[in-house]
């Protein structure tokens, strides 16, 4: 069978193939810690899983509307409005399953064949994949540490051409954690205001999981609002990653165009999810802050024990929860069979070495770093880190021990 040639350019994303790996070598009876998916540990708050038993009781158990209960979509503009002092009207405004169909949906409704997608790296794994879908020509802008991983003003410049028709970036950032603040997306806007044919896509889903304090959206700029999309969801903030509920608020064309799409794909997102969304953005926001102050502990611990570690070289990350150290120092050094020739090679020493599984960097557009999901207890945590240091201490001496001799305690 010949299947379409689309899917040539489309890969298995490397989290989804680590965690994979992780459980199969879990199923041999090896202890894993598993640092590989950002997917909170904390369970769903009780008041939104009490709106969800109470939704099922009052009947909603029916096809929805294509672009969500209507109110849902007031309360997302309300939310709009209060975190963010962004006016939506809820025509603006669709809700999808989850926050990879609304990068899908606009992708699929502003990208057409040959046409420049400018993605700054490091980047979320499935921004490439969608646009190159979509028959669009990637544009990778190198980001590095020494800038913590932000796209400045000088590079968005040379990386524009009369092709370029979108922007899409991420604050804060998967995997580097990075924010934007107000000035430096002011800086962003004064170029993008010459160039009124790119449209900017800003995921915002890690929105509240932000340890400056306050967010920013670069839609904030009026000479740019009538072309930025703004994607958000539930997964991250509300630990409702498997409720799969996203939305986007943008120009009423699109919301019109991805209606359109989604309304010859999924349809409506999940009855349930959407009453159990209401009462989310619209209630208590305190277990939200509880979580995020645990993963910024969770943060300031994991960077700390990072940094102590000879031969790694690591900012803080100030939202999400990932670290993204640079490990090129290691490349062409050996431990028995292993020899680190790249950020892949790495992540497959720390799985069968340490037992700690990470995913490289390579993945989201940087050789030279590998992710490490704080997104997991702090024990779980103390414990990869202590054998991530023993690892890459016996690599740094190339001293190799026996699988005996090995970290095997249950974190």
């Amino acid at each position: 069978m010949q299947l379409a040639k689309r899917l040539n350019s489309v890969t298995e994303p490397q989290t989804i193939k680590m965690a994979k790996m992780s459980r199969e070598l879990k199923a041999k009876g090896v202890n894993i810690i598993d640092l590989s998916l950002g997917e909170p540990d904390f369970k769903t708050p009780e008041h939104i899983c009490t709106a969800a038993i109470n939704a099922i009781n009052e009947g909603y158990t029916k096809y929805t509307p294509v672009v969500g209960y209507a109110d849902l979509l007031e309360a997302i503009s309300i939310k709009l409005k209060r975190d963010n002092n962004l006016e939506y009207a809820t025509n603006q405004i669709i809700v999808s399953t989850g926050a990879k169909q609304s990068l899908y949906n606009a992708i699929m409704s502003i990208v057409d064949p040959e046409d420049e997608v400018i993605i700054p790296t490091p980047f979320w794994v499935t921004y490439a994949a969608q646009a190159q879908m979509a028959g669009g020509i990637v544009k990778y802008v190198h980001c590095d540490i020494d800038n913590d991983f932000k796209l400045t003003p000088q590079q968005l410049e040379e990386s524009i051409t009369s092709k370029t028709k979108l922007l899409i970036y991420s604050s804060p950032c998967n995997p580097s954690g990075s924010v934007y603040t107000r000035d430096e997306l002011a800086g962003l806007a004064e170029v993008l205001k010459r160039y009124p044919q790119v449209v900017i896509i800003s995921d915002e889903i890690y929105e509240y999981i932000n340890y400056m304090g306050h967010h920013e959206s670069i839609a904030q700029f009026d000479e740019l609002k009538d072309r930025v999309v703004v994607v958000n969801g539930m997964s991250k903030g509300f630990a409702m990653t498997g409720w799969r509920l996203g939305y986007m608020a943008g120009p009423r064309e699109i919301i019109q165009a991805c209606e359109k799409l989604q309304g010859n794909c999924t349809s409506g997102t999940n009855s349930i999810t959407q009453r159990a969304s209401i009462t989310a953005l619209l209630g208590d926001l305190a277990p939200t802050y509880k979580m995020v102050e645990a993963f910024k502990q969770r943060r300031d611990y994991v960077i700390a024990a990072l940094r102590k570690m000879p031969g790694i070289k690591c900012s803080q990350p100030e939202g999400a929860f990932y670290a993204f150290p640079d490990i090129s120092s290691f490349f062409g050094k050996s431990l028995g069979d292993f020899k680190i020739e790249d950020d892949q090679d790495m992540s497959m020493f720390l799985l069968h070495d340490a037992h700690v599984a990470t995913v490289c960097g390579s993945a989201f557009g940087d050789n030279n770093c590998i992710r490490i999901s704080f997104a997991t207890s702090m024990t779980n945590l103390m414990e990869a880190m202590k054998r991530i240091a023993d690892a890459l201490q016996r690599l740094n001496e190339g001293v190799k021990i026996t699988e005996d001799e090995k970290i095997t305690s249950a974190p």
